[in-house]
């Protein structure tokens, strides 16, 4: 018999100040840019500072997340890591074969290219905690943090694990953001943040993120909400969208007006959110609806952000202003749905209601 999967803690390093779990959007970081980079919580307090500095920017966002996620879940280590990443460690990757490039493919250390690969971020934490179990990295594009939660979820309905952290990274680096804004997909001029789904213009706002949960089949003090379901798609029709929903809600046992919130990411390309406005004056037109992306910018990882976001409002029952994409109020929210894409690809659906 499957059973339930609970969100017993969360870890977040974001453009926000998310890094303090006591906190929830109480101060918020506005930008004006084309690009948002992490606010660095006090990484000497996570990392000694000998190793932090041979870190690069994901593993050291991560150490912070993953370990906030493992002591408000009480725990020491978990039976499984998994990780999902769009890009893995790139800065890494960018100064091997600069390195290879500089120095005529000789006299290279093996540092950066160890610190390298995808799965660098789920290595470096399972030596840090001392996990030998089941570990593993996800690199899906747009929906490799739900990837992860797929791999979880079933291990736990199925009685393979107990407890499982599960993340969801990606860095910013020069190198991408070069290739990204030269092939179209960052904005050419800077977009306030606060005005981000009005800018108009083509492409999104780049940033980075670590977002960390711990996942169990028993539920704790501690414990946020609880996960129903995950489901990706890696095509459907902008038509089509509004009867995939449905279908998984149905399949949840739901229905759209069960759903006290639904969490879209509009990130302000002109090109591509008419896939959320189409939900937001059709399907979810009398649901109360948020979005996230003007906090969080856009990566391949943001929902993770998303995912955060959930658990936060489903755990203390307030829903910040700052989110808020109608005027719909709800007072007592039980049931969020998350849906994201990027660029029209990669859509998912996550369900999570208060336990």
């Amino acid at each position: 018999m499957n059973k339930s999967v609970y969100i017993n803690s969360i870890g977040s390093v974001s453009v926000q100040k998310t890094f303090d779990n006591s906190e929830f959007l109480n101060e918020i970081t506005i930008y004006n840019d084309t690009v948002a980079s992490v606010l660095n919580p006090d990484y000497k307090a996570y990392i000694p500072p000998a190793q932090a500095r041979r870190m690069a920017k994901g593993i050291k966002m991560s150490t912070v997340s993953s370990q906030t996620a493992l002591r408000e879940a009480g725990l020491e280590n978990v039976d499984a890591i998994i990780v999902g990443t769009g890009l893995g460690c790139i800065g890494d990757s960018v100064k091997f074969v600069r390195d290879i490039i500089d120095n005529d493919e000789q006299f290279l250390t093996p540092t950066r290219f160890i610190q390298s690969s995808h799965n660098t971020v789920s290595g470096q934490i399972a030596l840090g905690i001392g996990c030998k179990g089941y570990n593993f990295t996800y690199v899906h594009a747009a929906v490799s943090f739900e990837s992860s939660l797929i791999d979880a979820k079933m291990q736990l309905e199925n009685d393979e694990a107990k407890n499982i952290l599960v993340g969801g990274v990606d860095e910013m680096v020069k190198y991408h953001v070069d290739t990204h804004r030269l092939i179209g997909h960052i904005k050419s001029e800077p977009a306030d943040s606060t005005k981000l789904l009005t800018s108009n213009t083509k492409g999104s706002v780049m940033g980075e993120g670590s977002h960390f949960f711990v996942l169990s089949n028993e539920k704790q003090e501690s414990t946020y909400a609880e996960l129903v379901g995950v489901e990706t798609y890696n095509s459907i029709s902008q038509e089509n969208i509004p009867n995939k929903i449905e279908s998984f809600l149905e399949e949840h046992h739901s229905a759209v007006d069960d759903l006290d919130l639904v969490i879209l990411g509009n990130n302000g390309d002109v090109d591509f959110d008419g896939y959320y406005e189409g939900l937001s004056t059709g399907l979810f037109k009398d649901r109360p609806q948020a979005y996230y992306k003007h906090l969080s910018s856009e990566f391949d990882t943001a929902s993770g952000f998303a995912f955060w976001l959930s658990a936060k409002i489903l755990k203390m029952q307030t829903i910040p202003e700052v989110v808020k994409l109608n005027e719909i109020e709800v007072s007592n929210p039980l049931k969020i749905l998350i849906y994201n894409q990027y660029r029209g690809e990669n859509h998912s659906l996550m369900l999570l209601r208060k336990c």
